[in-house]
């Protein structure tokens, strides 16, 4: 029985949005040097939320020579004074957490229930996290006098804005390095608001600049030679191409960037907590996750059955405003991205997988595409190979833990897996030959500050979050 449920929505008054917004440099704000400005749009309705400033080089120059200029004061500064900025800001998240879920639902798409449940409250215990490190550095492993880079520019992408934010600034700052941020395009908006958050926590004017813009920004920033660092997340072929630009210029690189991730269901695995992490891996955050479980990879002798219990499962999922707090799916964030998840599904009928759909209905307005699982896939199929980053998944089967393991590694991605079993000695003889960053053990999508999270191949280089985090940004 599937139960209706009366609107409950987030009001949209919690977070007042300007008409237009500048440039975050030197701590103030400013117009783009040009005038150039980019409207910024609600994925669900369509509808412009704001204007905001175009960065170009020129402004890329004044934000790097800002941050170049806070970095002797910054770096100076004891550990323990860089954690009160750093404890400052996280307290600050926490009290402002529903101003920052309902922006951040409004600009990017997602549902508030996850804004509020999942990005925030890890968005502030990264600034936790990376404060109580900041005054112990040298036992950190990293050697006895670790020391920051200098200016870290970092690009984020729109599917978690504000908790990409998070992983890439709050280790940098902890470390020592003042900070050049560019959001993503379609999202700017939690960004620049996390702008005014540094203000109103006194951080030092220049020790985080943030550059809105599209592409082209990011490209200016990625080259700037005035960098000691750079950080970037997003796709493969925009990653390949910043280490083009940066090889051989001393400058360190880390990337996290696509993946396509297998999660591993054997005939031993409780089904009814495999369904729920499966929907967990591929549809939360309408499969806008780097790391979604995107390959489902089931033992051929509980297929028909787990494939039952996940199409009654999905047939329950709500898809619909995301401001109210019963969505479970929000809209596809661009459409552009739109038009490439149908594309791709397209694919998949054109080389003779089955599609199957969630019944639900769409709006009328905004970007959506619903629940969607194909069947008879094979590692052919382009739907198995290339990440379509939404809310498609793709079903195979398998026979033996060795069949399993080579079909999930079939992929030029490495980020992450996820193994479901009730067998401990299993998992960890998977986990052993699972070619990828992370592996989950009977869950999916789990992430904790202290743990850290990165990939091998395609998916880039260099870890984020825990200990490893800091050391990207230490001259070790």
């Amino acid at each position: 029985m599937k139960f209706e449920y009366a609107p409950a929505p987030e009001s949209r008054a919690t977070a007042e949005i300007a008409p237009s917004y500048g440039l975050f440099v030197d701590g103030g704000f400013r117009e783009a040097a040009d005038g150039r400005t980019f409207k910024t749009v609600s994925p669900s309705t369509e509808e412009v939320l704001s204007e905001v400033a175009h960065g170009g080089e020129a402004d890329v120059d004044a934000a790097v020579a800002a941050a170049r200029a806070a970095f002797p004061g910054w770096s100076a500064l004891p550990g323990a004074e860089r954690a009160k900025y750093l404890f400052r800001i996280a307290r600050l998240v926490q009290e402002r957490a529903r101003e920052l879920a309902v922006l951040e639902t409004l600009d990017n798409g997602k549902p508030i229930r996850e804004t509020r449940d999942t990005d925030l409250p890890l968005v502030a215990a990264h600034f936790f996290y990376y404060a109580g490190w900041a005054d112990k550095l040298p036992h950190a492993g990293l050697g006895p006098n670790p020391r920051p880079l200098g200016v870290a520019g970092q690009i984020i992408p729109w599917n978690f804005p504000l908790l990409m934010l998070a992983w890439k600034v709050a280790p940098a700052l902890a470390t020592g390095n003042t900070v050049v941020l560019k959001p993503a395009e379609t999202t700017p908006l939690t960004a620049l608001r996390f702008a005014e958050i540094c203000r109103q926590a006194g951080l030092p004017a220049g020790v985080v600049n943030v550059v809105t813009g599209d592409g082209t920004t990011g490209a200016a920033l990625a080259a700037h030679p005035g960098l000691d660092k750079v950080a970037f997340t997003g796709s493969t072929s925009v990653g390949r191409a910043i280490a083009r630009s940066l090889a051989g210029t001393g400058r360190r690189l880390t990337l996290e960037l696509g993946g396509k991730a297998a999660n591993i269901v054997f005939d031993d695995a409780p089904l009814d907590q495999a369904v729920e992490g499966i929907v967990n891996g591929i549809f939360f955050n309408q499969g806008h996750v780097c790391c979604a479980g995107s390959r489902l990879l089931v033992q051929e002798s509980v297929a028909d059955e787990l494939l039952g219990r996940l199409k009654r499962r999905l047939g329950t999922l709500r898809l619909g405003d995301p401001l109210d707090k019963n969505t479970d799916i929000g809209a596809i964030n661009s459409p552009e991205q739109l038009a490439r998840i149908r594309q791709l599904a397209d694919t998949g009928d054109a080389e003779g997988a089955t599609r199957w759909t969630a019944p639900c209905d769409l709006p009328s307005t905004g970007y959506w595409f619903p629940p969607t699982l194909f069947t008879g896939v094979t590692q052919a199929h382009r739907i198995a190979r290339e990440e379509i980053f939404g809310p498609v998944l793709s079903v195979l089967t398998f026979r033996t833990p060795d069949e399993a393991v080579a079909k999930a590694n079939n992929t030029p991605y490495g980020l992450s897996a996820g193994v479901w079993t009730e067998k401990g000695s299993r998992i960890l003889w998977m986990a052993q030959r699972l070619r990828a960053g992370v592996v989950w053990s009977n869950t999916f999508n789990r992430f904790d500050p202290t743990s850290p999270f990165g990939g091998y191949q395609e998916s880039g280089y260099g870890r984020e979050g825990g200990r490893h985090g800091l050391e990207p940004y230490l001259d070790v």
